[in-house]
């Protein structure tokens, strides 16, 4: 049995050793990034986000525009269409976009819109708030002209009667845990986040998802929140995360990654620190979960880290190209 003892031996050992720590680095090594997402569906979102920022879009262009390809991805079942739904069967959608200036917007709970993430950039420009949420944002979308899209689709609604058969209803705390895992494998895939910058290091951010499958109605992850789904500054940087949002807003897990860049990490060790603090304050509570972070700084520079093996992030550098990366992790298995 692994205790928090044991777990954190294993921290030290693995920190002492750091070889994959190296060879990532030394793989990610080259061109400034651009462009950087999370997930290997992340490279699609990534060419969107390019094209918008060479046709003269702006920044909040880009990352909204990569943000919609995996929402309209009907193969994707944990961002926007087609998403898991929740225990009563609702898909909900929950986003956010951000920019170095300190403007943002966000939605949690949003339903029949395909689209969060304009929906969350609306909010940022069309009202005084920073989030709406539920009833409310959905009603927002609406007023707004966006159209009505039926986010439960055949195939997601076809997964969630299959989970029903041995689910036990109930509000029990971590029930999500019997769901079957594969670290890194498709429930895991539970968001998407993007940051960009452009030659003068200025920078933004978007994250958007379907959340966790099969959650209880009115679940909110880390994804909208800002600070642990996104955190983007001005001259320093930004970052998002991915994973098992309960373990990231604990931390306020962004906001700390670029809290270690303000004080001289460099984005990779700033996502190291963040990984390591949430395995010493957790202990056998994180055993099996899967969290991760990305960051990127005003010079282009990335860092990528995560707890278990199997986080992968696409990487476009300034002259369009893309490369995914797989992630170093904290523990092997």
């Amino acid at each position: 049995m692994t205790t928090r003892r044991s777990l954190l031996a294993m921290m030290g050992t693995i920190a002492g050793a750091l070889p994959a720590t190296k060879a990532f680095a030394a793989a990610a090594t080259g061109p400034a990034a651009q462009i950087v997402s999370t997930w290997d569906f992340g490279a699609a979102a990534n060419d969107a986000a390019f094209a918008k920022l060479a046709s003269g879009g702006s920044l909040l262009d880009a990352v909204e525009a990569g943000a919609m390809v995996p929402e309209a991805d009907p193969d994707n079942h944990s961002v926007g269409y087609s998403g898991y739904p929740d225990r009563d069967g609702h898909v909900t959608l929950d986003a956010v976009i951000m920019d170095d200036t300190g403007r943002v917007g966000a939605v949690a709970a949003l339903e029949d819109t395909m689209h969060a993430i304009s929906v969350a950039r609306r909010v940022m420009e069309k009202t005084p708030h920073t989030m709406l949420v539920g009833e409310g944002a959905t009603r927002f979308a609406k007023d707004q002209g966006f159209p009505y899209c039926k986010l439960l689709t055949p195939e997601a609604e076809k997964a969630w009667r299959e989970w029903l058969k041995t689910a036990h209803y109930q509000p029990e705390a971590n029930s999500e845990n019997r769901i079957t895992r594969t670290p890194g494998g498709a429930l895991d895939h539970d968001t998407i986040g993007l940051l960009a910058r452009d030659t003068s290091g200025r920078l933004a951010g978007a994250c958007t998802t379907s959340g966790m499958a099969f959650k209880m109605r009115g679940r909110v992850g880390d994804s909208p929140q800002v600070g642990s789904g996104l955190f983007v500054e001005a001259g320093v940087g930004g970052a998002t995360s991915t994973g098992l949002g309960e373990e990231v807003t604990r931390i306020a897990g962004t906001a700390r990654v670029v809290a270690s860049m303000r004080a001289g990490k460099s984005p990779q060790a700033a996502c190291e620190e963040v990984v390591k603090h949430i395995a010493t304050l957790r202990g056998d509570a994180i055993r099996g979960v899967q969290v991760g972070f990305l960051a990127l700084d005003p010079q282009g520079n990335i860092g990528a880290f995560c707890l278990l093996p199997g986080f992968t992030y696409a990487v476009t550098d300034m002259a369009g190209r893309t490369v995914v990366h797989k992630g170093a992790s904290l523990f092997q298995a």
